[in-house]
């Protein structure tokens, strides 16, 4: 693994080519385990457990969830000291898509279990490394346009869950889930390789240039900030994402789940345009805070109206305007991330720690859930939710232009 990446200066990797095939290998890595773990997984617990299906999916997400952020942090790591990021990308993609096909093969759940937790081991040397190569080859002019493109990956893993579970894909317990997980399989394959392969060879990272004092990095304040900042919106993702279905029925007790997922599915297309737009105008008018801020506002917001509302319809409206500003804003948020990282050789490692973000809310969630919502009601959630929101809104719009 002697290739190496470079940080911004060095070459015009940020143009549309590049950025084109980074979008779409992203999108290909979410969509690895996007499906599966809201969707295919949960079925195949079923099958193996029966009754028990709960807290042996319980302990699967949160075992896997433990795997993931360490070892998002570790590949990271490992790619900031090898100076390469291709190398380690390939080398999980191999290996993950391998752990995908295996799955089928686990047909007890302590077997399953070790299978998922090697393959999110696994797909994370894809993701920390595939992170902070953005990082290398991106300049800052088009970290606004790269979260743009960013928010398509959500709506290709909403599409690829929706391809995955036709039923014309299955045939019988365990072999309809062997063929899913082999049409994922092929699916990521086919959306990284073209970054592996057209992406021209880099060259070595240089040193770090020293820090005037060395007890005051001049970003970590905006580091810091912007880390809190994504922990206090995603406490609010997080939480819709678990308890979204409830909700639904709880404002109307007809309503469908295939309606509901149209609903989820249309709100992640609308968001790529808008994503892409709002990203263009912060890269035009340099002005990468403004629009984060904004967004974070806007889903407190829709959080406020949810909790608010006196009828469906209403109700609906202030969902959309949430869904729309959090998907746009944690897209927008992952390009900017890149901006205020004080040091390209440890990119990976720090991109990891981020990472921690998306992790944590999953630990927090369902003791807020379960505290406010049977006694309160959503609408205490929300607000409690949408507080969170405000605040993270106030922390951006207090970093300073850089």
């Amino acid at each position: 693994m002697a290739e190496a990446a470079i940080p911004v200066a060095g070459r015009r990797h940020g143009d549309w080519p590049f950025l084109l095939c980074y979008a779409l290998a992203w999108a290909g890595a979410v969509a690895g385990y996007g499906p599966l773990l809201t969707l295919l997984l949960p079925l195949r617990v079923a099958e193996l457990a029966g009754p028990a299906a709960v807290p042996w999916l319980a302990t699967l997400t949160f075992i896997g969830a433990v795997s993931a952020s360490l070892t998002n942090i570790a590949w990271g790591w490992a790619s900031d000291r090898t100076a390469n990021r291709r190398g380690w990308v390939a080398a999980g993609l191999v290996l993950s898509c391998a752990l995908l096909l295996a799955m089928p093969l686990a047909t007890t759940l302590p077997a399953l279990i070790m299978v998922v937790v090697a393959w999110q081991a696994a797909l994370n040397m894809v993701l920390g490394p595939l992170a902070a190569w953005a990082g290398d080859c991106v300049p800052d002019r088009h970290k606004g346009v790269l979260g743009g493109l960013l928010a398509f990956a959500p709506a290709w893993s909403g599409a690829m869950g929706a391809l995955v579970t036709l039923p014309g894909l299955h045939s019988g317990p365990g072999v309809g889930f062997a063929t899913r997980v082999s049409v994922l399989a092929v699916i990521v394959a086919l959306s990284i390789l073209p970054l592996l392969l057209i992406s021209p060879r880099l060259t070595p990272l240089p040193e770090p240039a020293p820090l005037p004092d060395p007890g005051a990095a001049p970003r970590a304040l905006p580091v810091r900030r912007m880390w809190l900042a994504r922990l206090l919106v995603q406490l609010a993702e997080a939480t819709l994402f678990a308890f979204i279905a409830y909700w639904f029925l709880a404002i109307d007790p007809t309503m469908h789940a295939a309606t509901m997922a149209r609903i989820y599915g249309l709100l992640l297309a609308l968001s790529v345009p808008l994503a892409l737009v709002v990203g263009h105008w912060a890269d035009r008018r340099a002005r990468p805070w403004r629009p984060l801020a904004a967004l974070a506002g806007l889903v407190a917001v829709g959080l406020v109206i949810m909790a608010l509302a006196p009828g469906r319809g209403v109700a609906l409206a202030g969902y959309a305007l949430f869904a729309l500003a959090m998907a746009v804003f944690l897209a927008l948020h992952a390009g900017q991330t890149l901006r205020v990282l004080p040091r390209p050789d440890r990119r990976g490692r720090d991109l990891g720690l981020f990472n921690l973000t998306n992790t944590f809310p999953s630990l927090i969630v369902p003791w807020l859930a379960v505290g406010l919502v049977p006694t309160l009601g959503f609408g205490a959630l929300f607000l409690v939710l949408a507080a969170c929101a405000g605040l993270a809104a106030l922390l951006l719009l207090s970093i300073r232009q850089a």
